[in-house]
């Protein structure tokens, strides 16, 4: 829509349209590939189709890009998560399933090698250092496990698990086997590994 665009002039002729969101989107694939430390100004400007000035001035500088790029991610994995796990019709066998595999179709959605998890990948490497990049990743970390447990204690009403499991603690060790794929993902594992992997994990936390 017209209201989402901003114009960016080049030399003479009618000013370049460009869609803010589409931007983003190039600006967080050149940090999914190269991390945060490796990606500079001119580069993410370049994937943007956006000079400096205009990239500072729709999202301000590359940490504030980062922090939105790396929002973002957690939106459009975290929807297709949700999905997953609020689908009544499914299993719980069935929504952890759907779940790693939706995600290992993220992880290897890139061209050539598997970039893995964006947040995995990028934001641990920063956290370290950096309070804001820290506090986005635990938020959405302990997000993912209240979203397991929410879906493990339904299992354990309708008696697909038994009474006696802890879920705040299986639904850790469900969300630890997404960190993993994404990091083998990376590590240059084949996708048909990782799903078995996934499929065997779900056997154990299932029963």
């Amino acid at each position: 829509m017209a209201q989402n665009k901003t114009t960016e002039g080049k030399g003479r002729g009618r000013p370049r349209a460009y869609d803010p969101q589409t931007a983003l989107q190039q600006a967080l694939g050149v940090f999914w590939s190269t991390g945060y430390s490796g990606a500079s100004l001119d580069s993410i400007a370049t994937a943007a189709g956006m000079n400096r000035p205009s990239l500072y001035a729709a999202f301000g500088d590359k940490h504030a890009l980062y922090i939105k790029a790396l929002e973002q991610y957690w939106e459009f994995a975290a929807a297709a998560m949700q999905a997953a796990l609020t689908d009544n019709e499914l299993t719980l066998r069935e929504a952890l399933t759907q779940l790693y595999e939706g995600q290992l179709a993220i992880y290897f959605s890139g061209a050539g090698q598997a970039r893995g998890c964006f947040a995995i990948g990028t934001a641990t490497t920063e956290a370290v250092e950096d309070p804001e990049i820290r506090e986005v990743l635990s938020d959405r970390l302990s997000r993912l496990d209240a979203d397991l447990e929410t879906r493990l204690r339904v299992a354990i009403d309708k008696s697909e698990l038994n009474n006696d499991v802890d879920p705040a603690a299986l639904a850790v060790l469900a969300s630890s086997l997404l960190h993993s794929i994404s990091i083998r993902a990376r590590a240059g594992k084949p996708r048909d590994e990782l799903t078995e992997m996934a499929r065997n994990a779900v056997n154990v936390i299932c029963g």
